[in-house]
């Protein structure tokens, strides 16, 4: 099996079975976010909890609905982010939207990104980079929340 069958495995796996969906109550230490691809319906809502000091995050859940790149993005996302200090989770956005945004130079460290590495194929498709990015740019705004 080639690394991009595995992949591709990975992000219909992530897909079907997402990690952290259904959105978890909001308190005062949560930012919400909803974001919308106008160019193919893709919609994600995310809500991220942070720590009382606010310098890690607690957990992140989310509700959506759109293609398997969207979806599994944000299960990917759940993953590797909870737990995090928040700059290390600021970190981790702009590599991935460097990544994504680099028309396949350069690819997700997988000792990083985890399962996300997966996505990193899609910066080769510009109309698909936007269903990847979502769930990263709600997360982005939800933490501008908590600040």
């Amino acid at each position: 099996m080639s690394l991009e069958s595995l992949y591709q495995e990975l992000i219909l796996d992530h897909s079907k079975r997402p990690h952290g969906f259904g959105l978890a109550e909001a308190d005062d230490h949560t930012g919400t976010s909803y974001q919308r691809n106008p160019i193919c319906g893709d919609e994600v809502t995310l809500r991220v909890r942070v720590s009382e000091d606010g310098q890690t995050i607690r957990d992140v859940t989310w509700e959506g609905q759109g293609c398997s790149i969207s979806q599994a993005s944000a299960s990917m996302l759940v993953d590797l982010i909870d737990g995090v200090p928040r700059e290390k989770a600021a970190e981790l956005i702009d590599g991935f939207r460097e990544a994504l945004r680099s028309r396949g130079t350069i690819e997700l460290d997988e000792d990083v990104y985890e399962d996300a590495a997966a996505l990193s194929g899609v910066s080769k498709f510009s109309a698909r980079v936007k269903c990847a990015m979502l769930a990263w740019v709600a997360l982005e705004e939800g933490l501008a929340q908590t600040s």
